[in-house]
């Protein structure tokens, strides 16, 4: 299939970076039928739904003679949920519109908003932006969006999902009503049907999510491990791979911190994304990547978003995806433009069932793999450097003496091993991982006992996750309470409805005679119970879920008062929840306003 009859200058620069056919996001915004319309489109990220929307602007942009005809106020804009993700947008519709004499203004968080008005003054005809900036630049008089011709919102499901409906409002109901509004979502919950009944009309619903060729082109594997081994797990994928770019998706910046200077230490060239670098800090991070300086990134969802490296072929999710949307955003990164890409899913041996589910939700066939190990990575490389070894090269004068040098000093047979072991020397050793068998897990597990902690008496509170139970308070009271320090406390499991931990037979006696003294001491403390365990915490948590049901007379009661540190309770928060902001919506990362 090829490109239908386009004006001279989109055909010219579609020509000049290799576009001989369309996507089927792209094919469909072309048909006649979509001509002119208001558009709802769902399409998978890298389907090339940047050139479909450019290209889907053009009858609103180019005058008789293929050109944008000059105009003081902006004829286009495109609204996306990150900095990334619209620098990239711009970065296409530079190329696509450049022979037709466009001026794009990008306005997003991070950049000098003074030089962002002074374009948009300067007389931009295309504007790109994050919510957050675009209505700040509206509401100081910066952006007038009086002859707007088209509006694009790229990715509407994560920016409702982000906590911007409020901006997307404010700044459609500042459009004229003539203007078309092209709507692009991975995903069509009712926020977004509800978005598309208010501000379009009589739009042209186009879906070509499971048929685009951009996620075709991505093999899906599972890989199970150990919960403790999550990190070798990763070290091992990477070396394994060798990727000429990689990501590495972790859930929160803690996770991203943590995980890349683990990294860093392995000796993995490696840079980091999350909401806590500046603008700046992320632009070094991704020309890094670009000019493969690093080959290995290390970033949240959000961050990543945008993210468009033609290298990229492997995907790692460090941190299971909190939904099937979120781990084909993911994945997205990668397997585009027609290239091959891997997306790797380290799954913890408790957590398969739920990445099986979400699997099946996502119509995707995963390979369950073991993780690599080192006789497999080893292999690898033996035939990575074969392979470089074995290539054709230029040799000048001063190699061959040098050679020469050698031979005469060495064997061909030693300085080929030499030469091996200089290669070897600049990889990260891979780690050794535990058998995927459950004989070998068992004895894994029975190894890595604390010291002194061989033979343990069990404990119980009658507290959980339900009460907001965690280590950071509950260890400080035991140690108050049992007239014991924190390493004479074990093991800890909090289950909804009850905590268990371990302490060592040897002291267990005493421990219980100082809970039995300092019982009812503390008025916050009246209604918990601390006492000795019959029962296995696994087998005590299957009894919960039995007997301890919310509304079943059972539950414990014991409820944490607000001002106790470490219970979860901010000002105005009720009942132990999260305190909302306004409108109802929860606060958190993914809220987070782009301005």
């Amino acid at each position: 299939m090829t490109f239908p009859e386009l004006p001279p200058f989109l055909g010219e620069a579609l020509t000049e970076r290799g576009y001989s056919s369309p996507t089927p996001v792209q094919a469909a915004v072309l048909e006649p039928q979509a001509l002119g319309r208001d558009l709802v489109v769902s399409a998978q990220t890298g389907s090339g739904k940047t050139v479909a929307f450019g290209l889907a602007m053009a009858g609103d942009l180019l005058g008789d003679d293929g050109s944008i005809p000059r105009s003081d106020r902006p004829l286009a804009l495109v609204i996306a949920p990150t900095r990334e993700l619209a620098l990239q947008v711009s970065r296409e519709l530079a190329w696509l519109y450049g022979k037709a004499g466009a001026r794009i203004a990008t306005c997003v968080g991070g950049m000098n908003p003074s030089l962002e008005r002074r374009a948009l003054q300067a007389g931009a005809t295309i504007v790109v932006g994050t919510p957050g900036r675009l209505r700040d630049h509206l509401e100081r008089g910066a952006l007038d969006l009086s002859s707007l011709a088209a509006v694009v919102l790229d990715e509407a499901d994560e920016m409702l999902d982000m906590g911007f409906r409020e901006d997307l409002e404010e700044i459609l109901d500042a459009t004229p009503e003539s203007r078309r509004t092209l709507l692009f979502s991975a995903t069509m919950p009712r926020p977004i049907e509800a978005l598309a009944k208010r501000y379009q009309r009589d739009a042209l619903r186009i879906s070509t999510v499971g048929d685009d060729r951009g996620h075709g082109d991505i093999s899906y594997q599972a890989v199970t491990v150990s919960p403790s081994e999550i990190e070798n797990a990763v070290v091992n994928l990477l070396r394994f791979h060798e990727a000429e770019t990689a990501i590495l998706f972790c859930a929160t910046r803690e996770s991203v911190r943590h995980l890349h200077a683990t990294l860093q230490e392995r000796g993995f060239a490696v840079v980091a994304l999350s909401g806590e670098h500046s603008q700046s800090e992320r632009n070094h991070a991704l020309q890094a990547l670009r000019d493969r300086r690093v080959r290995v990134c290390v970033a949240t969802d959000v961050a990543a978003r945008g993210i468009d490296l033609p290298t990229l072929s492997l995907v790692v999710h460090v941190e299971i995806p909190r939904d099937a949307e979120t781990l084909q955003h993911r994945s997205g990164r990668t397997g585009r433009a027609g290239k091959k890409g891997t997306a790797v899913l380290i799954v913890p041996y408790p957590r398969r069932r739920r990445v099986e589910e979400m699997l099946r939700r996502a119509k995707i066939n995963a390979e369950w793999i073991a993780a690599p190990g080192r006789e497999a990575i080893q292999a690898q490389d033996r035939e990575r450097l074969l392979g470089a070894l074995l290539q054709p090269v230029e040799l000048d004068e001063t190699d061959r003496e040098l050679a020469e040098r050698l031979l005469a000093e060495r064997s061909p047979q030693d300085i080929a091993a030499m030469l091996v072991r200089a290669h070897r020397a600049r990889l990260p050793e891979p780690e050794d991982l535990i058998e995927n068998t459950p004989e070998a897990r068992r004895t894994a597990q029975q190894e890595r006992h604390r010291p002194g902690f061989e033979d343990v008496v069990w404990f119980r509170m009658n507290i959980g996750r339900r009460q907001n139970a965690d280590p950071r308070w509950i260890l400080p009271l035991l140690c108050r309470r049992g007239h014991i320090t924190r390493n004479e406390i074990g093991a800890i499991r909090i289950g909804p409805a009850e905590t268990h931990f371990q302490v060592p037979r040897a002291i267990a006696g005493k421990f219980a005679a100082a809970l039995t003294r300092t019982a009812g001491t503390d008025d916050d403390e009246e209604a918990l119970l601390i006492e000795q365990s019959d029962e296995a915490p696994r087998e005590a948590a299957r009894q919960n879920r039995k007997g301890a049901r919310p509304g079943n007379d059972a539950a414990p009661k014991y409820q944490p008062k607000p001002h106790r540190k470490g219970f979860g309770k901010g000002p105005g928060a009720r009942d132990g929840s999260t305190p909302r902001a306004k409108g109802g919506k929860k606060p958190g990362p993914h809220r987070r306003k782009d301005k």
